[in-house]
């Protein structure tokens, strides 16, 4: 398996068509709640985005995004269903958790739903700790945050 991976930002169109298809996913496991979640999920804002691709074909994507003057938070993590559980998703957590130490900061922060079994289990393998909800994410029951320090 011929797998790249690529510093971008997000005007890149394979990262765009990614998060469309993140965004269907995610409309569907987080039900009612998709248009809280959805309003902090603007990509225009992220400066930081990694696009994995598998043959040429753009199969995952990711994005960090300043938290504050120590601490990134990871955005917009995407696997497309059928290259789930070939390590793309790791390749691009490494490569965001090296562009975050490169660029200073000490910890990266993350939320997920908690319906996103796979995602939180992922988590979990990768080093990330479970911490209280954080910022917007305070007393929604479906979100799980992570921090881990790199």
């Amino acid at each position: 398996m011929n797998i790249k991976t690529i510093r971008t930002n997000s005007k890149n169109t394979d990262f765009i068509n990614l998060v469309k298809e993140l965004d269907v996913y995610l409309k569907i496991t987080d039900e009612d709640e998709h248009d809280f979640y959805n309003q902090f999920n603007s990509i225009d804002v992220l400066k930081e985005v990694v696009v994995t691709y598998v043959s040429e074909k753009a199969v995952g994507c990711g994005a960090i995004k300043k938290f504050d003057n120590s601490t990134v938070e990871v955005k917009r993590m995407f696997v497309s269903l059928d290259n789930r559980g070939t390590g793309v998703a790791q390749k691009i957590l490494q490569e965001l958790e090296t562009c975050a130490k490169e660029l200073g900061y000490k910890k990266c922060i993350l939320e997920t739903g908690v319906r996103q079994v796979e995602a939180v289990k992922f988590y979990k393998k990768c080093g990330y700790k479970i911490i209280p909800n954080y910022g917007q994410y305070q007393g929604m029951e479906n979100s799980i945050c992570f921090e881990k320090k790199i």
